[in-house]
């Protein structure tokens, strides 16, 4: 794919195609710190909470593929030794020490080993430029673009407004400036669980009236690129030395023909974790903020 940054005004004369990115979602199916760029949903006492969001569009930066999103894997579990919240190699297709123990310990064909498999198993969540139109809780956000991390719950939600299951419903792009939607974000706590789904998409329209507001906006989301960047993930070495700190021991006793056994479609699907509010049967998304916030807790 070409990394030519693509124009504001060819960005306009190409809108309306989903090929692409339909094609690039279902290939893909489905150490990060806190900045001012991020944006999440304050939730009240109750874990209730919700806002008014618009997924964007954003300018193609050299190096970058042009998907309006990159897709992300984590590891956020707590062992004898501590906490491991480290993002996963994988999302690079590069090897990783848990994923690798997790693999020989579900190949082991022991019921206590895939329990254990459950827990410490990668987690998927996505990031995206957004423009906040309503945040309610914090006005001082509004008409400002951020980064929004979320999960699997909220993608499939984006996905099916892209491939419709139904023939009377006609499909568009979230991310279109023009002819995408506002999403109203709505988060519920159910049975101890973050719950997303009462979120939904409003009317299609522009973000605004305004092609010159629409490319202000535009210009003002951020670059994605170094999410994916090598430099921002510990080595193989740096996370199995950390991952035998965490549990206090070698991460699997499991033979090499064990460790190198495919996975199994169970594991491949990526099971719920059930340790996490944020990471419950509702949502498989990434929260590693908190994980993070369990352990700045000890």
């Amino acid at each position: 794919m070409s990394n030519t940054p693509l124009s504001f005004a060819a960005l306009k004369r190409s809108r309306g195609s989903l090929d692409k990115l339909v094609q690039a979602i279902q290939q893909t199916t489905a150490g990060r710190q806190q900045d001012e760029r991020m944006w999440e949903a304050t939730v009240d006492k109750a874990g209730n909470g919700h806002a008014i969001i618009r997924f964007l569009e954003k300018p193609q930066q050299d190096g970058e593929d042009g998907l309006p999103y990159v897709r992300k894997f984590t590891h956020g579990f707590q062992g004898p030794g501590g906490w491991f919240i480290e993002e996963c190699p994988t999302t690079l297709n590069e090897k990783c020490p848990v994923c690798e123990g997790n693999n020989a310990l579900w190949n082991s064909g022991i019921e206590a080993n895939k329990k254990t498999v459950s827990i410490r198993k990668r987690k998927l969540g996505y990031l995206a430029n957004v423009l906040i139109v309503s945040d309610p809780a914090h006005p001082e956000n509004d008409g400002k673009v951020k980064l929004f991390r979320f999960g699997k719950k909220i993608f499939d939600k984006i996905y099916e407004k892209m491939h419709p299951e139904f023939p009377d419903e006609e499909a568009f792009s979230p991310f279109d400036l023009w002819d995408g939607a506002n999403f109203k974000l709505k988060i519920r706590q159910v049975d101890g669980f973050r719950n997303y789904d009462k979120s939904e998409f409003t009317a299609r329209g522009p973000v605004d009236a305004d092609d010159a507001k629409i490319e202000t906006i535009w210009k003002q989301a951020h670059s994605l690129k170094d999410f994916l960047s090598a430099k921002n993930y510990k080595t193989y070495d740096q996370l199995a030395s950390r991952l035998t700190k965490v549990l206090g021991t070698v991460p699997s006793t499991a033979t090499a023909e064990q460790a190198k056994a495919p996975l199994l479609p169970e594991l491949a699907h990526e099971p719920a974790l059930p340790s996490s509010p944020a990471g419950g049967p509702e949502e498989e998304g990434d929260d590693l903020s908190y994980f993070q916030s369990l352990a700045n807790q000890e």
